[in-house]
């Protein structure tokens, strides 16, 4: 038997494409991995070359359709104007900057909060049951209600309490209802990840002594967070482009300045500006949140599979 004395065969390595192949330096592939490599390079470029060519097919009909409708040389100089672009760029880029501090803000008091509400409707205390309570009624009637309903009650309500301490101004009423609302819905994916870890776990971190809030602390959260990346960045991408709607209180974020400066010149190309700097900021958060998820999911699974290179 090869291998040596103790009959064990000699050390593999595996290819990108998941073939294992002995580490020796005389190793050749076999006319089938020969055949097999061959077949797929031959499948991907025939995939690369459709792919090019529908692409290519689908911005021409759409580049076709636009350019010879009757209307668009009306369109192109009310939505597409060089100069009126430029001219209000710095008023909704400063306008940008306020909806950023609005997203770092609700997203930082929303992921605290939510947390807390998600501990607390998982908990099994029996004194806890009224907080339990009012975080199932919290997370009910702010997922079910409208975010932008949800603004204009906070903008127009709480003004009216004629409160002192509280702040009334557009942004900082904006960022509250966003919190409100936010909260809800990043307390459920806090929940689900808390509620996927495996009861064991619990039953292990009590029988080494621990309590219960450091099983929670040290064990489950841990756990749950990480098993619940990519649908909580998910809700932040949304959140960040929410976060726009504050300009219904009057905040003057990029939205409330594109406005501003249609209203003077009733030209909608600083729409069209502030939509680009919103991409800016949410794609590659949203390529992020891709990439980590396709890691975290099937195809990054595959990785640790002996011999699953190139299934599909």
């Amino acid at each position: 038997m090869s291998g040596g004395a103790s009959g064990v065969a000699p050390p593999e390595d595996r290819r990108p494409d998941g073939d294992a192949h002995p580490a020796s330096a005389g190793w050749t592939p076999s006319a089938l991995a020969v055949a097999r490599d061959s077949y797929r390079r031959a499948r991907r470029r025939r995939a690369a070359w459709v792919s090019t060519l529908s692409t290519v097919v689908v911005v021409a009909v759409l580049y076709v359709v636009v350019t010879t409708a009757p209307g668009w040389e009306r369109t192109r100089d009310a939505f597409f104007s060089p100069q009126s672009a430029w001219d209000s760029l710095p008023a909704i880029a400063e306008g940008l900057w306020l909806n950023l501090r609005v997203w770092v803000v609700a997203s930082v008091v929303g992921m605290v909060l939510g947390m807390t509400l998600a501990v607390i409707r998982t908990s099994r205390i029996p004194a806890l049951f009224p907080l339990r309570a009012f975080a199932v009624a919290y997370v009910d009637v702010f997922r079910g209600v409208p975010l932008l309903l949800v603004l204009l009650l906070v903008g127009f309500g709480l003004p009216a309490l004629r409160l002192e301490w509280l702040p009334t101004s557009g942004a900082f009423l904006g960022a509250l209802a966003i919190i409100l609302t936010y909260t809800a819905y990043l307390a459920e994916v806090f929940r689900a990840g808390i509620e996927s870890v495996h009861p064991s776990q619990v039953s292990a971190a009590r029988s080494l002594g621990l309590t219960r809030a450091q099983t929670t602390r040290k064990v489950v959260l841990p756990q749950a967070v990480r098993h619940v990346t990519a649908p909580l960045a998910s809700n932040l991408v949304s959140l960040q482009k929410d976060s726009g709607l504050i300009s219904i209180l009057g905040a003057v974020d990029a939205i409330r300045a594109a406005q501003i400066a249609a209203s003077g010149s009733y030209n909608f190309t600083p729409y069209v500006v502030a939509g680009v700097l919103f991409l800016l900021v949410s794609i590659p958060l949203t390529r992020v949140v891709d990439v980590y998820s396709a890691r975290q999911g099937w195809r990054g699974s595959l990785a640790t599979v002996s011999g699953a290179g190139a299934i599909r």
